[in-house]
């Protein structure tokens, strides 16, 4: 982006008394300053889109803004504390502030999410499924970029975290050149079948494994091993998958609560048998995709002699429903999710505050927390 829309662009999207103060220290006189930028929640430190910004923004600017980063990308970071401390001039600095906020606070909350998913359910691997949930084209790199950060984080701690996205754009992020996926619910009602579904997609794409919708027709067993029947070559190689979406409006093809409870009744019991929240209790025995629904998916395709075909499960799979599918281990293959993008937006917000004025220790009366501590820094010329 060329200087003089790079200007153009922060002017225009700024707060109005940013732009007000950057013109009225310009008439009094400029100060070095020092902000520190923190959240007031517990975050994973995902830094890198805001400090790729503000450095495009002091190269175009030719100045000079020395970054103080506290934490490395990837690490976890106490509510309230300095992730980043930025000195340089105020006139550079002060209209930087709305914009360079937005970039970091979304991000480090997903990543969080995206780190707690993954440990919850630390071996099984999963793919983001976030694009459909982004507000534009910004919000969905900054999504992407999240959860592979989160993601390392949680491979670090031994977990499998996020293989993959399913979109080619953000697919970089996971060290992919396209994103992964194969249909979804409107080429099963194009086929007007869901084994008529598989054999378009294999016709159309002969040499990639096929993961199958099948509770388009709320016949998820009957379907299932109806496509596996259709395809034997591929179910006992291990080349299929069957993805459950079961909306939270109806129980998967032959249950019902006393049928759910008698599922995991003989595969995990320990799992209902201590006290339960009502919001547990639906993960575990309830409508849509429940443990349960999972553990009948596997217990009936196992029973047909298709032991090798894998099971993505999707639908609202968040932190908490991740833990309890590990409660009862839930036989997942891999987990289809973009539930790691904030439920509350207020907590993503990132605030910044100026902590020192030409070198002088300032911030307002109740953010000394904020105050400077000494630590390495990493400085850009501009």
């Amino acid at each position: 982006m060329e200087a003089a829309r790079l200007e153009a662009d922060i002017a225009a999207r700024t707060d109005s008394y940013f732009n007000r103060t950057k013109r009225i220290v310009g008439r009094f006189g400029d100060n070095t300053v020092t902000y520190a930028v923190f959240l007031r929640r517990p975050v994973i430190c995902a830094p890198r889109l805001m400090l790729g910004w503000i450095e495009t923004v002091a190269a175009a600017r030719g100045q000079k803004i020395e970054i103080d980063l506290k934490y490395q990308e990837g690490d976890w970071v106490g509510a309230g504390e300095p992730i980043v401390y930025l000195t340089g001039s105020m006139i550079a600095l002060s209209d930087m502030e709305t914009l360079l906020l937005q970039k970091i606070g979304a991000a480090s909350v997903a990543a969080h999410n995206a780190y707690q998913m993954s440990l919850a359910l630390p071996a099984v691997p999963f793919l983001a499924m976030d694009a459909r949930h982004c507000a534009g084209a910004e919000m969905q790199d900054m999504m992407a970029y999240a959860a592979s950060v989160g993601s390392a984080a949680a491979v670090k701690e031994g977990a499998r975290g996020f293989i993959g996205n399913a979109n080619d754009g953000t697919a970089h992020w996971f060290g992919s050149p396209k994103g992964l996926g194969t249909m979804p619910h409107s080429l099963i009602g194009y086929a007007g079948s869901t084994v008529r579904a598989a054999e378009m997609f294999r016709e159309t794409f002969p040499d990639e494994p096929m993961t199958v919708l099948v509770d388009y027709f709320g016949k998820e067993i009957t379907d299932g091993i109806a496509v596996c029947a259709r395809f034997p070559k591929l179910a006992a190689a291990g080349q299929l998958s069957f993805r459950l979406d079961t909306h939270g409006g109806r129980f998967l093809e032959g249950l019902d609560p006393a049928e759910s409870y008698a599922v995991l009744e003989r595969h995990a019991p320990g799992a209902i048998r201590r006290y339960r929240s009502d919001t547990e209790l639906r993960y575990l025995v309830g409508t849509g995709v429940s443990a349960a629904a999972i553990w009948r998916m596997r217990e009936a395709l196992n029973e047909a002699g298709y032991d090798k075909v894998r099971i993505v499960a999707s639908s609202g799979f968040g932190t908490d429903k991740c833990r309890v599918m590990h409660d009862a281990h839930a036989p997942i293959d891999v987990v289809g999710t973009g539930s790691f993008i904030p439920d509350i937006w207020s907590e993503t917000y990132a605030t910044a505050d100026i902590v020192a004025y030409n070198g002088v220790p300032m911030v307002k009366v109740g953010r000394e927390f904020l105050l400077r501590k000494n630590g390495a820094r990493r400085k850009n010329g501009g």
